[in-house]
C-alpha cells in the first residue's frame, strides 16, 4: 500500500464500486446506525439494501470480522465492539489491521469509517499507518497510475453532524506527520544518514518559515556535547545536534521536545549480533516522531514557545570510535564512563534534555526514543512506556494515548532506588546498568533525567517507544498522533483541544504559585 495519496473529504460522493471499490469499516452496532439512504449511492447497482442488512447479519467481530458485499470490489468490516481500559475506545490498532487486510485493490478506492466524534482523531491517524510512503519495490518505480484513497467519515453518537472543514484540515495535517516519521523510519541508512535527515529538518523548517540551528561534527566537542559527539565520531556522516524553534507572541511558556535520531545503531564496539541489528535504522524513530508532530503542530496553531530538538548520529564502528572505558564529559558537566557503546540513545539525549534545560530554558521537556529493548518485555508491543516526575502528566500520557491511539503505560519512578545501578569509581556514572534485571526501561531513562537533576523543578517526561515505532518490518509513525494530543491544549485548533486530557491553569493562578508550581502544570 505504499505510494497511496490519502484524502479526507466531507462527501467521498456515490460512485459504483466497480469503478471505485470500497471498504465500510466500524464498531458493529455503529454499522447498524448507518441508513441504507447513506451508502446507496456507494453500493448500487451492484448491492441492494437486503444484501446491505444480510451483511451485517452475519459480522460476529471476535475480536474483528470482515464480510465480502459484490466480488473484492466492496467489503464491509466490523471493530471490536468492547476493548480493556487500557486500549483505546477506537480501536486503533485493530482498525489499521482491518485496512490493510480488507481494503479491495484499485487505483481509486473509498474507505467509509463509522464512528463517534471522539474516535475521529485517532481512526485517521490509525488509516494513515496502513499507507506507508516508502518503497523500493521495482514494480511501484513502474506504475504510472496514481493510487488515492478517499475517507469519508460518518459520525454517530452526540455530535453527529457534519464534519467540519477545520476538523478534515487537521486530520490531513495530523495524518501528513504520521506517514512522513514513517516513512523516514521506514529508509535505510545509506540513505537516510545524519545528512538526509538534517534536510528533511530542513525542509520542514523552511515549509512553516523556520531557519534551524545546526550544532555539527567538531564545534560539537568544541561546545561540550560529549555525548551525541561521542556516539557519532566514528561514522562517514558526522553526527549533530538541531533545533526548530518556534516563539510565538503571547506565549507563556516553553515546551521542548527531544529526539533520538540515531539513524543506524550497530552497537558500537559493543557490537550487536547478525539477528539483532536488522532492524536499527528504526532507531531514529524518536526523532522522525518528534519532526513530523512539530510540522503538524506550528501548522494547527500552537500558542507556546515549541523547540523541536534533534539529537542526531550514527552509532558506527571505526578507529574512531568510542571505547569502552572512555568518559566522555556530558552537555550537562557530568562525566559519563562509557561500559557499554550500545547504549549510546541515553547519551545523545542527555545532551539534548541538559541543552532544552540551560540553553533554551524550557519548562516542560519531553523526550521520545526508540531506547531499549526492554521496553517491549515491559509494556509490550503496543504500549509506548512513559516515565515522569510528574505524576500529573504520568497520567495524562496514559488518557492522550487512548485518546489518539498511540498507546501509553507507565514505568516505575524511583531514582532513589534505580539509580545506583550507574555507580562508577572513576565518574560521575556509567551509562549502562549493573543489573539488567532490575528495571532496566526504567533506569534508562533516569539516566537521562539525572542531566538535568532529579531536583528540577520543571515536567521531565521521557517516552521509550522501541516496540510500537514499528509493527512487523514496517514503521508506524508511532509517537507523532501521542504528541498532538498530549498537547492539544497548547493549540488553536479544536479537534486537537478535544482530544487532548489537559488543561489551562488560570493566568491569575500562575502569578500567585510562581515558577515552583511548573511541575504541576498542566498544558
Amino acid at each position: 500500500m505504499a505510494n497511496v495519496g490519502l484524502q479526507f473529504q466531507a462527501s467521498a460522493g456515490d460512485a459504483d464500486p466497480q469503478n471505485r471499490p470500497l471498504l465500510l469499516l466500524g464498531q458493529l452496532h455503529h454499522l447498524h446506525r448507518v441508513p441504507w439512504s447513506h451508502v446507496r449511492g456507494k453500493l448500487q447497482p451492484r448491492v441492494t439494501e437486503e444484501l446491505w442488512q444480510a451483511a451485517l447479519a452475519t459480522l460476529n467481530p471476535n475480536p474483528t470480522d470482515s464480510c465480502p458485499l459484490y466480488l473484492n470490489y466492496a467489503t464491509v468490516a466490523a471493530l471490536p465492539s468492547r476493548v480493556s481500559r487500557h486500549n483505546s475506545p477506537s480501536a486503533a490498532h485493530f482498525l489499521t489491521r482491518l485496512v490493510r487486510t480488507c481494503l479491495p485493490p484499485g487505483a481509486q478506492r473509498c474507505i467509509l469509517m463509522v464512528c463517534e466524534q471522539s474516535d475521529i482523531f485517532a481512526s485517521a491517524c490509525a488509516l494513515a499507518r496502513a499507507f506507508p510512503l516508502f518503497t523500493h519495490r521495482s514494480g511501484a518505480s513502474r506504475r504510472s497510475e496514481k493510487r488515492t484513497v478517499t475517507v469519508e467519515f460518518f459520525l454517530v453518537g452526540q455530535d453527529n453532524g457534519p464534519v467540519k472543514v477545520s476538523t478534515l484540515q487537521c486530520l490531513v495535517t495530523a495524518t501528513e506527520g504520521v506517514r512522513l516519521a514513517a516513512r523516514i523510519v521506514d529508509t535505510p541508512c545509506n540513505e537516510m544518514n545524519t545528512d538526509i535527515f538534517l534536510e528533511e529538518i530542513n525542509k520542514v523548517g523552511k515549509e512553516l518559515g523556520i531557519a534551524p540551528t545546526v550544532i555539527r561534527d567538531e564545534e560539537l566537542k568544541t561546545r561540550g556535547f560529549g555525548g551525541i559527539y561521542g556516539v557519532g565520531k566514528a561514522a562517514l556522516h558526522p553526527p549533530a545536534l538541531a533545533i526548530l524553534s518556534h516563539t510565538p507572541d503571547g506565549a507563556t511558556q516553553t515546551i521542548a521536545w527531544v529526539g533520538k535520531g540515531i539513524v543506524y545503531d550497530t552497537g558500537g564496539l559493543s557490537i550487536k549480533g547478525k539477528t539483532t541489528m536488522p532492524g536499527m535504522k528504526r532507531d531514529c524513530g524518536g526523532a522522525a516522531a518528534i519532526l513530523g508532530a512539530f510540522r503538524a503542530a506550528i501548522k494547527q496553531g500552537f500558542k507556546d514557545n515549541l523547540h523541536a530538538v534533534f539529537c542526531l548520529a550514527e552509532n558506527a564502528v571505526g578507529p574512531n570510535a568510542t571505547r569502552p572505558d572512555d568518559i566522555h564529559l556530558l552537555y550537562s558537566g557530568k562525566t559519563v564512563e562509557i561500559n557499554n557503546t550500545d547504549a549510546e540513545g541515553r547519551l545523545v539525549l542527555a545532551d539534548g534534555v541538559s541543552y532544552a534545560c540551560k540553553d533554551l530554558g524550557a519548562d516542560i521537556i519531553l523526550d521520545m526514543a526508540t531506547l531499549t529493548g526492554a521496553q517491549g518485555i515491559a509494556t509490550g508491543k503496543y504500549h509506548a512506556a512513559v516515565l515522569t516526575n510528574s505524576a500529573e502528566w504520568e497520567a495524562a500520557c496514559v488518557k492522550a494515548g487512548r485518546k489518539c491511539g498511540d498507546l501509553v503505560h507507565p514505568l516505575v519512578y524511583c531514582p532513589e532506588l534505580h539509580f545506583s545501578e550507574f555507580t562508577s569509581a572513576v565518574a560521575d556514572m556509567k551509562n549502562s546498568v549493573a543489573d539488567r534485571d532490575n528495571s532496566p526501561s526504567s533506569c534508562a531513562g533516569l539516566f537521562i533525567a539525572s542531566h538535568i537533576g532529579f531536583d528540577w523543578p520543571g515536567v521531565w517526561v521521557h517516552l521509550d517507544i522501541a516496540a510500537p515505532v514499528h509493527a512487523g518490518e514496517r514503521a508506524t509513525g508511532f509517537g507523532v498522533a501521542l504528541l498532538l494530543a498530549l498537547f492539544g491544549r497548547a493549540s488553536e485548533d479544536p479537534l486537537l483541544n478535544l482530544v487532548s486530557p489537559l488543561g489551562w491553569e488560570p493566568a491569575e493562578q500562575e502569578a500567585a504559585v510562581g515558577r515552583d508550581s511548573k511541575r504541576r502544570r498542566l498544558v
